[in-house]
């Protein structure tokens, strides 16, 4: 309803059309703010004092969290020592997550505690009313927020409350820990073990190691490698006994293919085979998992996790995908048998790129 008498109700002047509807047409004064109800903290220097003192200490409940987080990383471990339970139980799991998980629910809780009870007690909660400007304001209107600001800060007590500051910046920089503590326990780098696999330091008395099947260790004769065929091989010797058994497996898986020489795009890469013979890492380059998919038509090696694909006729090249630099080629050549074997290791690390980060160029 709109109304043409310059009429005040509450706050507003009604001129011209309002949205103030007045009292006899059954409208109702604007209310305004209610009368400001001061809290404990506010007139009592006790209650000021007792409300610092819960702040403090939930910073302090918080830090306490951490340290029980790390603790019990260490001591109540799912596979290794474990206070409350024999190691590598469900039981022994069951109390890590339950002990973990709630020290650091504390570590976490009682910092959002204490800011929200600090805001609630101590921090000013008078309600303001400031009409509405442009954006941008001019100069003089931007040094008065500044200094609202900063009295802002004044009035919170940042800087009369030392207790509860040092309490909060120690929370704070405690909590980190409790994500930084477990990196120690992730092993040490892997450094250059990437760069030598069993291919090359398994030798006996420098002899090539023969090529044999992954699924029962025998060797592989070169006439038995049918043209377009693939083999999962392994290092002749690497067994159960050898130290690092499921490591030194995992690195030094390898797969064989044949392929017509005259296909060939890459001659380093056929001098390294035999007669169209040529074996490579099983690793991906990508993020390491393994290539066992091969296009016979194509000639085309595919990792089945990202769909890197690489070229077999071209020196394994990447020619799709996200893997960023070939499948290393593992040099092999026949023995007076005819068996195939290996006359080296790769030249370059296996499995992902990262993990060359620190190879000489």
């Amino acid at each position: 309803m709109s109304t043409s008498n310059n009429q005040s109700y509450g706050n507003h002047s009604a001129r011209g059309v309002s949205t103030v509807v007045p009292p006899e047409n059954g409208g109702f004064p604007n209310p305004g703010l209610p009368p400001h109800e001061h809290r404990q903290a506010d007139v009592s220097r006790r209650a000021e004092k007792r409300a610092e003192r819960m702040v403090a200490g939930m910073f302090l409940l918080s830090i306490l969290g951490v340290i029980a987080f790390i603790a019990a990383y260490f001591l109540v471990s799912p596979t290794e020592t474990n206070i409350f339970a024999e190691q590598g139980t469900p039981s022994a799991v069951w109390w890590s997550n339950l002990i973990i998980g709630l020290s650091l629910a504390v570590a976490i809780f009682f910092i959002g505690a204490a800011a929200v009870h600090w805001a609630k007690t101590l921090m000013p909660d008078e309600e303001m009313v400031e009409e509405r400007h442009d954006i941008r304001s001019d100069d003089d209107t931007r040094e008065v927020a500044v200094g609202i600001i900063k009295d802002g800060l004044e009035e919170s007590g940042i800087a009369r409350r030392p207790l509860i500051v040092t309490t909060m910046v120690a929370a704070l920089a405690a909590l980190p820990v409790a994500v930084l503590a477990p990196l120690s326990t992730f092993g040490p780098l892997p450094g250059n073990k990437f760069h030598h696999t069993f291919w090359g330091y398994g030798r006996q008395d420098g002899q090539p190691i023969r090529l044999t099947r992954d699924h029962d260790g025998t060797p592989i004769l070169a006439s038995d490698v049918a043209m377009n065929s693939i083999f999962h091989v392994m290092p002749e010797g690497l067994t159960e006994e050898t130290p690092h058994w499921l490591e030194e497996r995992a690195k030094a898986a390898t797969v064989i293919v044949r392929i017509d020489p005259a296909l060939g795009k890459n001659e380093e890469s056929l001098a390294n085979g035999y007669e169209g013979i040529l074996a490579f890492s099983k690793i991906c380059t990508h993020v390491g998992c393994p290539v066992a998919l091969y296009e016979q038509q194509t000639h085309h090696m595919l990792c089945p996790c990202h769909q890197s694909t690489f070229d077999v006729t071209d020196g394994a090249k990447v020619i799709f995908g996200p893997a960023h630099r070939p499948l290393p080629q593992l040099p092999i050549e026949v023995d007076s048998e005819g068996y195939l074997v290996a006359t080296g290791d790769f030249p370059e690390p296996i499995g992902p790129s990262f993990w060359d980060i620190h190879k000489d160029k």
